[in-house]
């Protein structure tokens, strides 16, 4: 039988933290065994907010799968279609923003699993397999096995609904976006407030319950993130090549600029 190797879940199936980092200035497949190197589970490669292109996704999803590094993309709300593309490409895993309701996460298991768990199509030799011949019905099985579907809650009704959301059979990973979420609530920003922590109490009550994960998004203040990991949370998007970028940039120009002249 053949088994599929996810960085990310495997982590999370050990009650460890899955650390991502999100793409957003890269586009060239060394980031995956660069960002491995540097100690991350899972590249969180943005297609929502971002430029990148489909083919530069897959082609880093590729280079991810030979490194050990998981490579989980983000669509665009109700996008199937891409999404069901950059798993054929390589991905390991889909992440859906803006997801408020059971309903939607039905759809979302159903788009994205074969069956019998959904009703995703079969495209043939697969990467995430280095296109060995394997029989359909092991290829397909080790594919569902191995996926992590995250859905994103991102509103006061997702929180509400999380319960009926992490009882969804193909859905693993209940993410919060703290950011949007704060904004529809009318405190943007304020990512530590009492109605936040209750809203991540509510996901993890439901994720334990269900025997799903609680991710976590838009936190990176070290103390806050540390609260909420010692919560519950366990998939972490820890930052993005961006911001890496410029937080590094700037201490060094900092630094340099503070340096006393002969």
């Amino acid at each position: 039988m053949v088994e599929l190797i996810n960085a990310a879940r495997e982590r999370l199936k050990r009650n460890e933290v899955a650390l991502g980092v999100g793409l957003r200035q890269a586009r060239t497949v060394d980031v995956a065994p660069a960002m491995r190197t540097a100690g991350f589970d899972w590249l969180f490669i943005d297609l929502e907010h971002n430029s990148m292109g489909l083919d530069t996704a897959v082609q880093i999803a590729v280079a991810a799968q030979g490194v050990g590094i998981a490579p989980i993309v983000r669509v665009p709300h109700g996008q199937y279609d891409m999404a069901t593309r950059v798993l054929d490409g390589g991905a390991m895993g889909i992440v859906v923003p803006h997801v408020e309701t059971a309903d939607e996460a039905r759809m979302i298991a159903d788009r994205l699993r074969y069956p019998p768990v959904g009703h995703r199509s079969v495209a043939g030799a697969m990467p995430q397999l280095a296109f060995q011949a394997v029989p359909p019905a092991e290829a397909t099985k080790a594919v569902n096995d191995a996926l992590l579907v995250v859905v994103m809650l991102e509103t006061p009704a997702a929180i509400a609904n999380a319960d009926a959301i992490a009882a969804v059979p193909g859905i693993d990973v209940l993410l919060i976006g703290t950011n949007d979420l704060t904004t529809e609530m009318g405190i943007p920003g304020k990512l530590d407030t009492p109605e936040v922590v209750k809203a991540y109490e509510t996901v993890i009550a439901a994720c334990r319950k269900h025997g799903k994960w609680a991710g976590m998004g838009g936190v990176y203040v070290p103390p806050l993130m540390e609260k909420y990991i010692g919560m519950g949370v366990r998939m972490i998007l820890s930052g993005s090549d961006f911001s890496f970028l410029m937080e590094t940039a700037r201490g060094r120009a900092a630094f340099l600029r503070g340096v006393k002249l002969a």
